[in-house]
């Protein structure tokens, strides 16, 4: 199967006419038949049903063609990533976080990392589920994660990056948004957000404050449908300080609670290369010299 075949199927799933395919396609008519033809005997069974106008997809061939319409993108963008690679470097590290703003001075870091390793990509990887899977299966070089995900994790070295704090979020127009600090007594009578991931210690808060009785709650799948959930007026949230984009679209108010998220960047042992060193270095102390500013 070649990447023209390819190309030739998914367009005449798109347009189920032969002659505009091949007109899409610049190629003739003749030649756009005979390679879904050869596509077809190839993988033993009919993609299309002709008729007198064109073609139209058969059950299998729908299944067939949504695959492979997802690993032509994925082609696509593979490719696309190694000609931006080879065309300026020679080696590639790749970073696994689960959102862009979990590592909020990712991009400066890049910037002062790339000016003397001018031969070493850094390539961020967002996975929002299973990046530390990923991770383990040497998909990625480096992965953010909190401390308490990385206990059972062999074959890993664990670099400390900074504590973050615990925030409630709400609408700015709130009044809870004037407040310097957020005690328990300040949710009373309010509707919280919960789930979404939360790791096990945000989980925690939270269930004290259900236990309490004293708040109603309001299960939310992800971070994101949180934040819109919030901006919509259903209630308010807790979340971790990395998590803020500083966009200045919410309040994010420091909560009374002395538990912290230690963040860390884990990579593998195996993995000596002193660029990799380098680049977690000028993370690390970009963080460390960090003056008031909310993690």
């Amino acid at each position: 199967m070649t990447t023209k075949q390819i190309d030739y199927c998914i367009e005449l799933a798109r347009t189920e006419s032969f002659s505009r395919g091949a007109e899409n396609m610049f190629v003739s008519q003749p030649t756009f038949s005979y390679q879904i033809k050869l596509l077809e005997e190839e993988v033993g069974f009919e993609i299309f049903v002709r008729n007198g106008k064109g073609a139209t997809l058969t059950p299998a061939g729908e299944q067939f063609v949504t695959y492979l319409s997802n690993m032509r993108k994925e082609l696509k963008r593979a490719i696309e990533q190694a000609q931006n690679f080879s065309a300026k470097y020679q080696d590639n590290i790749t970073i696994s976080l689960m959102v862009r703003q979990a590592l909020y001075f990712l991009p400066e870091a890049i910037k002062d990392f790339e000016k003397n390793e001018t031969g070493v990509q850094i390539t961020p990887l967002f996975q929002y589920e299973n990046g530390i899977d990923s991770f383990l299966k040497n998909e990625s070089d480096i992965i953010f994660a909190l401390e308490e995900q990385t206990k059972q994790l062999a074959g890993t070295n664990v670099h400390k990056l900074f504590e973050s704090h615990i925030y409630l979020i709400c609408d700015k127009a709130d009044s809870l948004a004037e407040k310097n600090l957020i005690t328990d007594e300040d949710i009373y009578g309010r509707t919280l957000m919960v789930g979404g991931g939360s790791p096990a210690l945000l989980r925690s808060v939270q269930q004290k404050l259900i236990s309490s009785g004293k708040i109603e709650y309001f299960n939310s799948p992800d971070h994101d449908t949180t934040l819109t959930n919030v901006a919509s007026g259903k209630g308010i949230c807790l979340a971790p300080g990395f998590l803020n984009d500083h966009s200045g679209q919410f309040a994010w108010i420091p909560y009374d609670c002395d538990d912290t998220f230690s963040c860390v960047l884990c990579t593998h042992k195996a993995d000596q290369r002193q660029s990799l060193d380098t680049f977690i270095k000028v993370l690390q102390k970009l963080y460390n010299e960090t003056v008031a500013f909310p993690l």
